[in-house]
Protein backbone atom coordinates (compact mmCIF):
# COMPACT_ATOMS: atom_id res chain seq x y z
CA UNK A 1 0.00 0.00 0.00
CA UNK A 2 1.32 3.21 -1.10
CA UNK A 3 2.05 5.99 2.07
CA UNK A 4 -0.96 8.45 0.06
CA UNK A 5 -3.31 6.06 0.33
CA UNK A 6 -2.26 5.03 4.15
CA UNK A 7 -2.98 8.51 4.54
CA UNK A 8 -6.31 8.87 3.12
CA UNK A 9 -7.40 5.41 4.57
CA UNK A 10 -6.21 7.19 8.32
CA UNK A 11 -8.61 10.42 7.59
CA UNK A 12 -11.62 8.29 6.65
CA UNK A 13 -11.16 6.08 10.00
CA UNK A 14 -10.39 8.91 11.72
CA UNK A 15 -13.88 10.29 10.54
CA UNK A 16 -15.90 7.01 10.62
CA UNK A 17 -14.72 5.02 14.19
CA UNK A 18 -16.07 7.03 17.49
CA UNK A 19 -15.48 4.75 20.54
CA UNK A 20 -13.12 6.31 23.70
CA UNK A 21 -11.53 9.93 24.03
CA UNK A 22 -10.24 11.14 26.92
CA UNK A 23 -11.69 12.28 29.94
CA UNK A 24 -11.97 15.93 31.05
CA UNK A 25 -14.22 15.22 34.41
CA UNK A 26 -12.10 11.86 35.63
CA UNK A 27 -10.33 12.15 39.12
CA UNK A 28 -6.98 13.07 38.86
CA UNK A 29 -4.35 10.99 40.69
CA UNK A 30 -2.15 12.74 42.93
CA UNK A 31 -4.12 16.39 42.70
CA UNK A 32 -2.02 17.37 39.09
CA UNK A 33 -4.43 19.57 37.32
CA UNK A 34 -5.59 17.80 34.23
CA UNK A 35 -6.09 19.97 32.15
CA UNK A 36 -8.61 20.29 29.36
CA UNK A 37 -8.65 17.15 28.12
CA UNK A 38 -7.23 14.55 30.70
CA UNK A 39 -8.20 11.18 29.48
CA UNK A 40 -10.34 7.96 29.96
CA UNK A 41 -14.03 8.21 28.63
CA UNK A 42 -16.18 11.02 28.19
CA UNK A 43 -20.14 10.82 29.91
CA UNK A 44 -21.68 8.53 27.46
CA UNK A 45 -19.39 6.91 25.54
CA UNK A 46 -18.49 3.01 25.27
CA UNK A 47 -15.84 1.60 27.34
CA UNK A 48 -16.63 -1.90 26.00
CA UNK A 49 -13.67 -3.86 26.77
CA UNK A 50 -11.00 -4.93 23.88
CA UNK A 51 -8.06 -6.71 23.60
CA UNK A 52 -5.28 -5.38 21.89
CA UNK A 53 -2.38 -6.70 20.47
CA UNK A 54 0.86 -5.52 20.68
CA UNK A 55 4.21 -6.47 19.49
CA UNK A 56 7.38 -5.23 21.18
CA UNK A 57 10.90 -5.72 19.68
CA UNK A 58 12.55 -5.68 23.69
CA UNK A 59 12.13 -8.42 25.69
CA UNK A 60 10.45 -7.75 29.02
CA UNK A 61 10.57 -10.48 31.64
CA UNK A 62 8.69 -8.32 34.21
CA UNK A 63 5.68 -7.57 32.00
CA UNK A 64 2.48 -8.14 33.73
CA UNK A 65 0.14 -8.59 31.35
CA UNK A 66 -1.98 -6.19 33.08
CA UNK A 67 -2.66 -7.96 36.49
CA UNK A 68 -1.02 -5.36 38.11
CA UNK A 69 -2.17 -2.85 40.65
CA UNK A 70 -1.50 -0.04 37.33
CA UNK A 71 -2.25 -2.36 34.86
CA UNK A 72 -5.69 -2.58 36.47
CA UNK A 73 -6.26 1.23 36.86
CA UNK A 74 -5.53 1.80 32.99
CA UNK A 75 -8.13 -1.22 32.13
CA UNK A 76 -10.56 0.87 34.49
CA UNK A 77 -10.18 3.93 32.61
CA UNK A 78 -10.17 2.48 29.33
CA UNK A 79 -11.59 -0.37 28.70
CA UNK A 80 -8.27 -1.54 26.52
CA UNK A 81 -6.18 -4.58 27.78
CA UNK A 82 -2.90 -5.01 26.02
CA UNK A 83 -1.17 -8.60 25.13
CA UNK A 84 2.17 -7.95 24.29
CA UNK A 85 4.28 -10.15 21.70
CA UNK A 86 7.93 -10.40 22.42
CA UNK A 87 10.22 -12.41 20.09
CA UNK A 88 10.34 -16.07 20.63
CA UNK A 89 13.70 -18.03 19.27
CA UNK A 90 14.97 -15.42 17.41
CA UNK A 91 15.69 -11.41 17.25
CA UNK A 92 13.50 -8.16 17.08
CA UNK A 93 14.18 -8.21 13.60
CA UNK A 94 13.20 -11.85 12.20
CA UNK A 95 9.74 -11.26 14.56
CA UNK A 96 9.15 -7.86 12.21
CA UNK A 97 10.32 -9.58 8.67
CA UNK A 98 7.86 -12.45 9.53
CA UNK A 99 5.36 -9.86 9.54
CA UNK A 100 6.04 -8.11 6.47
CA UNK A 101 6.24 -11.82 4.86
CA UNK A 102 3.27 -12.58 5.78
CA UNK A 103 1.46 -9.08 5.56
CA UNK A 104 -0.09 -9.55 8.78
CA UNK A 105 0.28 -6.89 11.77
CA UNK A 106 -1.26 -7.07 15.79
CA UNK A 107 -2.99 -3.53 16.63
CA UNK A 108 0.70 -1.93 17.74
CA UNK A 109 4.18 -2.29 17.18
CA UNK A 110 7.25 -1.44 19.47
CA UNK A 111 9.55 -2.10 16.14
CA UNK A 112 12.30 -0.42 17.45
CA UNK A 113 15.08 -0.03 14.81
CA UNK A 114 12.69 -2.15 12.52
CA UNK A 115 10.48 0.63 11.62
CA UNK A 116 11.66 1.35 8.34
CA UNK A 117 10.95 -1.72 7.42
CA UNK A 118 7.35 -1.17 8.16
CA UNK A 119 6.88 1.92 6.63
CA UNK A 120 8.24 0.58 3.52
CA UNK A 121 5.86 -2.15 3.42
CA UNK A 122 3.41 0.44 4.07
CA UNK A 123 2.52 -1.62 7.10
CA UNK A 124 2.09 1.99 9.76
CA UNK A 125 -0.83 4.13 9.60
CA UNK A 126 0.04 7.84 9.62
CA UNK A 127 -0.81 9.54 13.15
CA UNK A 128 -0.68 13.07 12.16
CA UNK A 129 -4.54 12.98 11.19
CA UNK A 130 -5.57 10.89 14.53
CA UNK A 131 -3.23 13.14 16.47
CA UNK A 132 -4.79 16.12 15.27
CA UNK A 133 -8.01 14.98 16.00
CA UNK A 134 -7.87 13.01 18.84
CA UNK A 135 -4.42 13.45 20.96
CA UNK A 136 -4.36 16.90 21.89
CA UNK A 137 -2.17 15.68 25.00
CA UNK A 138 -0.05 13.74 22.35
CA UNK A 139 0.07 16.68 20.81
CA UNK A 140 0.92 19.26 24.02
CA UNK A 141 3.79 16.88 25.25
CA UNK A 142 5.91 16.94 22.23
CA UNK A 143 5.14 20.54 21.94
CA UNK A 144 7.75 22.59 19.80
CA UNK A 145 9.08 19.27 18.82
CA UNK A 146 5.85 17.78 17.09
CA UNK A 147 7.46 18.41 13.25
CA UNK A 148 10.37 16.33 14.66
CA UNK A 149 8.41 13.63 14.36
CA UNK A 150 7.80 13.77 10.50
CA UNK A 151 9.36 10.42 8.84
CA UNK A 152 11.65 12.35 6.52
CA UNK A 153 11.96 15.46 4.58
CA UNK A 154 10.21 13.69 1.49
CA UNK A 155 7.57 12.51 3.75
CA UNK A 156 5.83 13.94 7.32
CA UNK A 157 3.89 11.34 8.28
CA UNK A 158 4.42 10.67 11.60
CA UNK A 159 4.77 6.52 11.69
CA UNK A 160 5.84 6.33 14.90
CA UNK A 161 5.60 7.93 18.73
CA UNK A 162 8.76 8.15 20.16
CA UNK A 163 8.70 6.86 23.62
CA UNK A 164 12.03 9.17 25.01
CA UNK A 165 11.31 11.74 27.45
CA UNK A 166 10.29 15.44 26.72
CA UNK A 167 12.47 17.93 28.02
CA UNK A 168 14.68 15.52 29.45
CA UNK A 169 16.55 16.65 32.21
CA UNK A 170 19.17 14.03 33.35
CA UNK A 171 20.02 14.23 36.77
CA UNK A 172 21.30 10.57 36.81
CA UNK A 173 24.20 8.83 34.66
CA UNK A 174 23.63 5.24 34.10
CA UNK A 175 26.35 3.77 31.99
CA UNK A 176 30.15 4.16 32.23
CA UNK A 177 33.07 2.42 33.99
CA UNK A 178 31.60 0.59 37.10
CA UNK A 179 33.64 -1.05 39.68
CA UNK A 180 32.29 -3.00 43.00
CA UNK A 181 32.21 -0.44 46.32
CA UNK A 182 34.36 -2.71 48.11
CA UNK A 183 37.17 -2.96 45.59
CA UNK A 184 36.45 1.02 45.71
CA UNK A 185 36.82 1.05 50.02
CA UNK A 186 39.95 -1.40 49.64
CA UNK A 187 41.87 0.48 47.47
CA UNK A 188 41.26 4.06 49.54
CA UNK A 189 38.65 5.52 47.19
CA UNK A 190 41.11 6.17 44.56
CA UNK A 191 40.91 8.55 41.76
CA UNK A 192 38.65 6.97 38.36
CA UNK A 193 39.03 8.98 35.43
CA UNK A 194 41.35 7.01 33.32
CA UNK A 195 41.74 3.42 31.97
CA UNK A 196 44.92 3.08 33.98
CA UNK A 197 42.82 4.50 37.16
CA UNK A 198 41.05 1.86 36.53
CA UNK A 199 42.55 -1.36 35.53
CA UNK A 200 44.86 -0.18 39.11
CA UNK A 201 42.26 -0.66 41.01
CA UNK A 202 40.68 -3.88 39.92
CA UNK A 203 44.28 -5.38 39.77
CA UNK A 204 45.19 -4.18 43.73
CA UNK A 205 42.30 -5.86 44.70
CA UNK A 206 42.21 -9.22 42.69
CA UNK A 207 45.83 -9.69 43.83
CA UNK A 208 44.25 -9.79 47.11
CA UNK A 209 41.31 -11.41 46.92
CA UNK A 210 41.88 -14.18 44.01
CA UNK A 211 38.70 -16.10 44.69
CA UNK A 212 35.36 -14.57 46.35
CA UNK A 213 34.38 -15.68 49.88
CA UNK A 214 32.48 -18.56 48.73
CA UNK A 215 35.61 -20.10 46.70
CA UNK A 216 34.47 -18.97 43.11
CA UNK A 217 37.63 -17.27 41.16
CA UNK A 218 37.58 -13.15 41.25
CA UNK A 219 36.96 -11.82 37.15
CA UNK A 220 38.20 -8.90 36.91
CA UNK A 221 35.95 -7.16 34.12
CA UNK A 222 33.56 -8.75 32.03
CA UNK A 223 32.08 -7.77 29.28
CA UNK A 224 28.57 -8.19 27.35
CA UNK A 225 30.35 -9.36 24.54
CA UNK A 226 28.46 -12.69 23.27
CA UNK A 227 25.04 -11.01 21.80
CA UNK A 228 23.73 -7.83 20.25
CA UNK A 229 24.91 -6.11 23.27
CA UNK A 230 28.68 -6.55 22.33
CA UNK A 231 27.23 -2.93 20.67
CA UNK A 232 26.95 -1.55 24.54
CA UNK A 233 29.62 -2.99 26.11
CA UNK A 234 32.04 -2.86 23.89
CA UNK A 235 32.14 -0.95 21.02
CA UNK A 236 29.84 2.01 22.40
CA UNK A 237 32.53 2.75 25.45
CA UNK A 238 35.43 3.45 22.94
CA UNK A 239 34.11 6.36 21.55
CA UNK A 240 32.87 7.52 25.18
CA UNK A 241 36.49 7.15 26.42
CA UNK A 242 37.86 8.97 23.50
CA UNK A 243 35.76 12.32 23.97
CA UNK A 244 32.99 11.46 21.37
CA UNK A 245 29.16 10.95 21.67
CA UNK A 246 26.91 8.10 20.98
CA UNK A 247 26.12 8.83 17.12
CA UNK A 248 25.72 4.63 16.60
CA UNK A 249 28.10 3.21 14.68
CA UNK A 250 29.94 6.62 13.31
CA UNK A 251 31.42 9.36 14.24
CA UNK A 252 30.12 12.82 13.02
CA UNK A 253 32.48 15.94 12.66
CA UNK A 254 30.34 18.58 15.11
CA UNK A 255 31.43 21.10 12.39
CA UNK A 256 30.82 19.97 9.29
CA UNK A 257 28.35 17.33 10.06
CA UNK A 258 30.79 14.79 7.66
CA UNK A 259 30.42 11.00 9.00
CA UNK A 260 32.69 8.11 9.68
CA UNK A 261 32.16 4.79 10.90
CA UNK A 262 33.35 5.47 14.49
CA UNK A 263 36.24 2.24 14.20
CA UNK A 264 38.37 4.35 11.83
CA UNK A 265 39.43 6.79 14.17
CA UNK A 266 42.47 6.13 15.63
CA UNK A 267 41.82 7.35 18.73
CA UNK A 268 39.70 4.02 18.91
CA UNK A 269 42.33 1.25 17.69
CA UNK A 270 43.76 2.33 21.07
CA UNK A 271 40.80 1.79 23.31
CA UNK A 272 40.55 -1.31 22.07
CA UNK A 273 44.80 -2.09 22.43
CA UNK A 274 43.97 -1.14 26.04
CA UNK A 275 40.69 -4.21 26.14
CA UNK A 276 43.58 -6.43 24.43
CA UNK A 277 46.55 -5.21 26.79
CA UNK A 278 43.63 -6.14 30.06
CA UNK A 279 43.12 -9.80 28.33
CA UNK A 280 46.73 -10.51 28.25
CA UNK A 281 47.50 -9.80 31.97
CA UNK A 282 44.80 -11.74 33.11
CA UNK A 283 42.29 -9.28 34.06
CA UNK A 284 39.23 -9.75 30.90
CA UNK A 285 36.67 -12.81 31.93
CA UNK A 286 38.08 -15.33 28.90
CA UNK A 287 34.21 -15.72 27.48
CA UNK A 288 33.23 -12.06 27.67
CA UNK A 289 32.47 -12.82 24.04
CA UNK A 290 31.04 -16.36 24.23
CA UNK A 291 28.73 -16.22 27.07
CA UNK A 292 25.51 -15.72 26.94
CA UNK A 293 23.23 -12.50 28.43
CA UNK A 294 21.61 -15.02 31.01
CA UNK A 295 25.19 -16.14 31.84
CA UNK A 296 26.34 -12.78 31.97
CA UNK A 297 24.15 -11.56 34.29
CA UNK A 298 24.70 -14.95 36.85
CA UNK A 299 27.77 -14.51 36.87
CA UNK A 300 27.47 -10.51 38.05
CA UNK A 301 24.88 -11.76 40.27
CA UNK A 302 27.43 -14.47 42.48
CA UNK A 303 29.34 -11.41 43.15
CA UNK A 304 32.69 -12.50 41.30
CA UNK A 305 32.98 -9.59 38.87
CA UNK A 306 34.90 -6.96 39.64
CA UNK A 307 34.16 -4.09 36.73
CA UNK A 308 32.06 -4.01 34.13
CA UNK A 309 31.43 -1.70 31.27
CA UNK A 310 28.30 -1.40 30.43
CA UNK A 311 24.62 0.78 30.90
CA UNK A 312 22.59 0.37 34.05
CA UNK A 313 19.54 -1.17 32.64
CA UNK A 314 22.12 -4.00 31.29
CA UNK A 315 23.17 -5.38 34.57
CA UNK A 316 19.95 -4.38 36.39
CA UNK A 317 18.82 -7.83 36.70
CA UNK A 318 21.97 -9.27 38.41
CA UNK A 319 22.61 -6.23 40.62
CA UNK A 320 19.40 -6.33 41.56
CA UNK A 321 19.90 -9.98 42.89
CA UNK A 322 22.74 -8.60 44.46
CA UNK A 323 20.74 -6.53 46.39
CA UNK A 324 18.12 -9.09 47.50
CA UNK A 325 21.09 -11.33 49.25
CA UNK A 326 22.32 -8.11 50.87
CA UNK A 327 25.64 -7.91 48.81
CA UNK A 328 25.79 -4.43 48.18
CA UNK A 329 29.59 -4.16 48.72
CA UNK A 330 29.43 -6.34 45.39
CA UNK A 331 26.85 -3.80 43.63
CA UNK A 332 28.32 -1.24 41.18
CA UNK A 333 29.84 2.27 41.36
CA UNK A 334 29.95 4.51 38.23
CA UNK A 335 32.75 6.55 36.63
CA UNK A 336 33.15 7.96 33.33
CA UNK A 337 36.29 6.49 32.22
CA UNK A 338 38.75 7.73 29.42
CA UNK A 339 41.47 6.57 27.79
CA UNK A 340 43.64 9.47 29.09
CA UNK A 341 43.18 12.87 30.73
CA UNK A 342 42.88 14.55 28.02
CA UNK A 343 39.53 13.54 26.72
CA UNK A 344 36.04 14.02 28.54
CA UNK A 345 33.19 11.55 28.12
CA UNK A 346 30.71 12.92 25.83
CA UNK A 347 27.52 11.22 27.36
CA UNK A 348 25.39 13.90 28.08
CA UNK A 349 26.13 16.41 25.29
CA UNK A 350 22.99 17.78 24.29
CA UNK A 351 20.83 16.50 21.67
CA UNK A 352 17.24 18.59 21.80
CA UNK A 353 14.32 16.21 21.17
CA UNK A 354 15.57 12.90 19.76
CA UNK A 355 12.64 11.52 18.81
CA UNK A 356 13.55 7.73 17.93
CA UNK A 357 11.95 4.38 18.79
CA UNK A 358 8.32 4.29 19.78
CA UNK A 359 4.72 2.85 19.15
CA UNK A 360 2.71 2.97 15.89
CA UNK A 361 -0.44 1.34 14.89
CA UNK A 362 -0.36 -0.96 12.22
CA UNK A 363 -2.75 -1.06 9.44
CA UNK A 364 -4.57 -4.33 10.41
CA UNK A 365 -5.60 -2.67 13.93
CA UNK A 366 -9.42 -2.99 14.88
CA UNK A 367 -9.52 0.46 15.45
CA UNK A 368 -7.37 3.04 15.40
CA UNK A 369 -9.04 6.21 16.72
CA UNK A 370 -9.57 4.28 19.94
CA UNK A 371 -5.66 3.33 20.22
CA UNK A 372 -4.83 7.02 19.80
CA UNK A 373 -7.37 8.29 22.49
CA UNK A 374 -5.59 5.23 24.32
CA UNK A 375 -2.03 6.44 23.77
CA UNK A 376 -3.89 9.85 24.31
CA UNK A 377 -4.80 8.96 28.10
CA UNK A 378 -1.43 7.25 28.92
CA UNK A 379 -0.17 10.88 27.88
CA UNK A 380 -2.38 12.82 29.91
CA UNK A 381 -1.22 14.17 33.44
CA UNK A 382 -3.35 11.87 35.16
CA UNK A 383 -1.80 8.62 33.14
CA UNK A 384 1.59 9.85 32.96
CA UNK A 385 1.23 10.24 37.02
CA UNK A 386 -0.21 6.87 36.97
CA UNK A 387 2.20 5.08 35.07
CA UNK A 388 5.28 6.90 37.14
CA UNK A 389 3.90 7.18 40.55
CA UNK A 390 1.49 4.21 40.37
CA UNK A 391 -1.52 4.55 42.50
CA UNK A 392 -2.29 7.26 45.38
CA UNK A 393 -2.34 5.80 48.81
CA UNK A 394 -1.07 2.78 47.77
CA UNK A 395 2.45 3.48 46.15
CA UNK A 396 3.02 7.03 46.95
CA UNK A 397 1.31 9.76 49.87
CA UNK A 398 0.44 13.57 48.80
CA UNK A 399 2.11 15.61 51.79
CA UNK A 400 2.10 19.48 51.96
CA UNK A 401 0.89 19.45 47.83
CA UNK A 402 4.07 16.85 47.00
CA UNK A 403 3.73 13.48 46.34
CA UNK A 404 6.14 11.24 48.49
CA UNK A 405 7.72 7.62 48.09
CA UNK A 406 6.63 5.59 51.49
CA UNK A 407 9.67 3.89 52.70
CA UNK A 408 8.90 1.07 52.46
CA UNK A 409 7.55 1.43 49.08
CA UNK A 410 10.60 2.75 48.20
CA UNK A 411 12.85 0.22 49.77
CA UNK A 412 11.00 -2.31 47.46
CA UNK A 413 11.82 -0.50 44.42
CA UNK A 414 15.70 -0.08 45.58
CA UNK A 415 16.00 -3.34 46.82
CA UNK A 416 14.06 -5.74 43.87
CA UNK A 417 13.28 -3.70 41.35
CA UNK A 418 11.93 -6.53 39.50
CA UNK A 419 9.11 -7.69 42.00
CA UNK A 420 8.20 -4.34 42.20
CA UNK A 421 7.59 -3.00 38.43
CA UNK A 422 5.53 -6.95 37.96
CA UNK A 423 3.78 -6.23 41.04
CA UNK A 424 3.03 -2.98 40.52
CA UNK A 425 3.19 -2.18 37.06
CA UNK A 426 4.95 1.05 37.49
CA UNK A 427 7.45 1.73 34.76
CA UNK A 428 5.46 -0.98 32.68
CA UNK A 429 3.53 1.49 30.54
CA UNK A 430 5.66 4.02 29.48
CA UNK A 431 4.05 3.32 25.92
CA UNK A 432 2.81 7.11 24.73
CA UNK A 433 4.15 10.68 24.38
CA UNK A 434 5.90 11.41 27.86
CA UNK A 435 7.52 14.21 29.49
CA UNK A 436 11.16 13.59 30.91
CA UNK A 437 12.85 13.75 33.55
CA UNK A 438 12.47 17.06 35.64
CA UNK A 439 9.67 18.30 33.74
CA UNK A 440 6.89 19.28 36.89
CA UNK A 441 3.17 19.35 36.23
CA UNK A 442 0.46 21.39 37.05
CA UNK A 443 0.67 20.80 40.72
CA UNK A 444 4.19 21.73 41.00
CA UNK A 445 5.66 18.15 41.38
CA UNK A 446 7.66 15.71 38.87
CA UNK A 447 6.17 13.56 36.42
CA UNK A 448 8.62 11.50 37.11
CA UNK A 449 10.25 9.78 40.16
CA UNK A 450 13.66 10.54 38.94
CA UNK A 451 15.06 13.99 40.34
CA UNK A 452 18.12 14.49 42.46
CA UNK A 453 15.92 13.88 45.62
CA UNK A 454 14.54 10.59 45.26
CA UNK A 455 17.86 9.62 43.50
CA UNK A 456 19.65 9.88 46.41
CA UNK A 457 16.86 8.56 48.63
CA UNK A 458 16.99 5.27 46.72
CA UNK A 459 20.52 4.82 47.13
CA UNK A 460 22.07 2.12 49.36
CA UNK A 461 24.38 2.98 52.41
CA UNK A 462 27.69 1.90 49.87
CA UNK A 463 26.63 4.49 47.04
CA UNK A 464 26.38 7.11 49.91
CA UNK A 465 29.26 6.18 51.30
CA UNK A 466 30.96 5.88 48.08
CA UNK A 467 29.58 9.08 46.65
CA UNK A 468 30.71 10.78 49.80
CA UNK A 469 34.09 10.02 49.31
CA UNK A 470 34.33 11.36 45.85
CA UNK A 471 32.58 14.71 46.72
CA UNK A 472 29.17 14.11 45.29
CA UNK A 473 25.64 13.54 46.01
CA UNK A 474 24.26 11.36 42.81
CA UNK A 475 27.07 9.96 39.80
CA UNK A 476 25.59 12.51 37.49
CA UNK A 477 28.23 14.50 39.39
CA UNK A 478 31.10 12.88 38.21
CA UNK A 479 30.38 13.13 34.96
CA UNK A 480 31.03 16.58 32.59
CA UNK A 481 28.37 19.03 33.16
CA UNK A 482 25.77 19.39 30.55
CA UNK A 483 26.55 22.50 28.73
CA UNK A 484 30.21 21.97 28.81
CA UNK A 485 29.72 20.62 25.09
CA UNK A 486 27.34 22.17 22.16
CA UNK A 487 24.16 20.76 21.48
CA UNK A 488 23.97 18.29 18.52
CA UNK A 489 22.28 19.96 15.17
CA UNK A 490 21.25 16.50 13.78
CA UNK A 491 19.95 15.42 17.53
CA UNK A 492 21.67 11.49 17.95
CA UNK A 493 22.64 10.02 14.61
CA UNK A 494 21.95 6.15 16.05
CA UNK A 495 18.18 7.45 15.54
CA UNK A 496 18.62 7.96 11.45
CA UNK A 497 17.09 4.47 9.36
CA UNK A 498 18.72 3.39 6.49
CA UNK A 499 15.94 2.47 3.89
CA UNK A 500 15.36 -1.01 3.59
CA UNK A 501 17.02 -3.08 1.13
CA UNK A 502 19.09 0.28 0.15
CA UNK A 503 22.67 -0.09 -0.81
CA UNK A 504 23.61 1.70 2.21
CA UNK A 505 22.01 -0.51 4.63
CA UNK A 506 23.67 -4.00 2.87
CA UNK A 507 26.86 -2.60 3.16
CA UNK A 508 26.08 -1.80 6.89
CA UNK A 509 24.74 -5.03 7.79
CA UNK A 510 28.04 -6.30 6.34
CA UNK A 511 30.06 -4.18 8.58
CA UNK A 512 28.28 -5.09 11.28
CA UNK A 513 29.54 -8.90 10.85
CA UNK A 514 32.93 -7.67 9.97
CA UNK A 515 32.89 -6.05 13.31
CA UNK A 516 31.40 -8.79 15.31
CA UNK A 517 34.17 -10.76 13.94
CA UNK A 518 37.24 -8.37 14.16
CA UNK A 519 36.57 -6.80 17.25
CA UNK A 520 36.88 -9.48 19.54
CA UNK A 521 39.61 -11.30 17.31
CA UNK A 522 41.32 -8.14 18.26
CA UNK A 523 40.97 -8.07 21.63
CA UNK A 524 41.68 -11.57 22.28
CA UNK A 525 45.18 -11.95 20.23
CA UNK A 526 48.36 -11.66 21.77
CA UNK A 527 49.04 -7.94 22.52
CA UNK A 528 51.89 -8.57 19.42
CA UNK A 529 49.42 -9.52 16.69
CA UNK A 530 47.09 -6.83 17.75
CA UNK A 531 47.94 -4.23 14.79
CA UNK A 532 48.17 -6.73 12.13
CA UNK A 533 44.63 -7.75 12.98
CA UNK A 534 43.36 -4.39 13.30
CA UNK A 535 44.76 -3.59 10.58
CA UNK A 536 43.21 -6.61 8.31
CA UNK A 537 39.73 -5.33 9.85
CA UNK A 538 39.96 -1.75 8.33
CA UNK A 539 40.73 -3.72 4.96
CA UNK A 540 37.88 -5.33 5.52
CA UNK A 541 35.64 -2.57 6.06
CA UNK A 542 36.73 -0.63 2.94
CA UNK A 543 35.82 -4.05 1.29
CA UNK A 544 32.91 -3.87 2.22
CA UNK A 545 32.04 -0.56 0.49
CA UNK A 546 32.60 1.72 3.82
CA UNK A 547 33.56 4.92 2.27
CA UNK A 548 30.31 4.75 0.08
CA UNK A 549 28.64 3.94 3.13
CA UNK A 550 30.63 7.09 4.75
CA UNK A 551 28.95 8.99 2.13
CA UNK A 552 25.72 8.47 2.49
CA UNK A 553 25.45 8.49 6.28
CA UNK A 554 27.18 12.01 5.91
CA UNK A 555 24.23 13.22 3.39
CA UNK A 556 21.37 11.43 5.80
CA UNK A 557 22.90 13.97 8.62
CA UNK A 558 23.39 16.79 6.59
CA UNK A 559 20.06 16.78 5.83
CA UNK A 560 18.25 15.94 9.22
CA UNK A 561 20.39 19.56 10.09
CA UNK A 562 19.02 21.33 7.20
CA UNK A 563 15.48 20.04 8.12
CA UNK A 564 15.57 20.57 11.76
CA UNK A 565 17.48 24.04 11.13
CA UNK A 566 14.02 25.22 9.41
Amino acid sequence: MKRKTQMFLSLLLALVFVFVTACGNSNNEGGANAGANNGGANEGESLEPITVRLASGDNNPNWDDMQSEVGKAIQEKTGITLKQEFPVGGSDADMFSLMVASDEYPDLVMAKGNSGKLVDAGALVDLRPLIEEHGPNIKKVYGEYFNRLAWSADDDAIYVLPQAGVNQTYFEAGGGFQLQHQVLEAAGYPEIKTVQDYENAIKAYIEKNPKTADGQPTIGLSLNGGEWQILISVTNPAFYATGAPDDGEFYIDQETHEAIMHYQRPEEREYFRWLNHMNDIGLLDKESFVQKYDQYKAKIASGRVLGLIDQDWDYADAQNALKAEGKFGATYARFPVTLNESYQDHSFQGTGYLGGFGISITKDAQDPVRLIKFLDFLASDEGQVLVNWGIEGKHYNVVDGKRVIPEDVQAMKSNDNNTFKKTTGIGNYLLSARYGDGVKDPSGNYYTTTFPEQIQTAYSEEDKKTLAAYGATTYKDLWPADDAFPERKYGAAWTLPFETGSQANVIFQKTQDIMKKRIPEAILAKPADFDKIYDAFLKDLEDAGVAKLNEEFTKMVQDRVELWSK
